[in-house]
């Protein structure tokens, strides 16, 4: 199991893994993952949903994205709100969407806090990882901001939406990584090899 002294080494070398992906391999990885993601019922069945703009390596979400349209589904992006707080809201996005650079350097729509929503609001929200294991607990890039975002879902006992979709390269699966309180599980990890269902947890 992954102790928290060791989670910044694993995220170091994934990371430099996954920038190290060819071109190639990541449209191929990409086209992959949305042929698997939009043939569940989870996918399926979810009107709106939050995807994000890939950064560092992470698997694009152009293709679900573009698959998502032609579904007739509502689709989000994230979006910095205030600066001092580690909350993302979600911001509606049609094709062409005009987008701008946030703080970290990662496009965002260029929208006006009316046309926001809370993740409470969400179907569906499509999560970056840097590592994740099959019981569906993840490493992100250690800014917190989807556990800040999320943390009303590890408080409920009933309604769980939005659902949440890990998506990921393969190679990013460890046996075991040990979550913290605040951690917050996923539904489902999809990658270009296959779809992980933790238990209780079908897509």
């Amino acid at each position: 199991m992954v102790q928290s002294a060791s989670r910044n080494n694993l995220r170091k070398t994934m990371r430099e893994r996954r920038r190290g992906i060819s071109e190639r391999a990541r449209v191929e990885a990409s086209h992959d993952i949305a042929m698997l993601l939009t043939a569940t019922h989870l996918f399926r069945n979810s009107r709106r949903i939050a995807f994000y703009y890939a950064n560092d390596g992470e698997v694009e979400t152009f293709a679900l994205m573009r698959r998502a349209w032609d579904m007739g589904k509502d689709c989000y992006l994230p979006r910095l709100y205030r600066i001092r707080t580690r909350r993302l809201w979600f911001a509606f996005v049609q094709d062409g969407a005009r987008l701008t650079v946030n703080r970290f350097g990662i496009p965002e729509p260029d929208l006006s806090p009316r046309h926001m929503v809370h993740a409470r609001s969400l179907d569906l929200i499509v999560v970056p990882l840097v590592a994740f294991d099959t019981a569906g607990n993840r490493i992100g890039m250690g800014g917190g901001f989807y556990d800040s975002t999320l943390a009303f879902l590890n408080r409920r006992r009933a309604w769980q939406r939005p659902r949440l979709v890990g998506v990921a390269y393969d190679f990013q699966k460890v046996n075991s990584l040990h979550p913290y309180p605040w951690d917050v599980p996923l539904d489902a990890i999809v990658t270009e090899e296959c779809i992980y269902c933790p238990p209780r947890r079908v897509p």
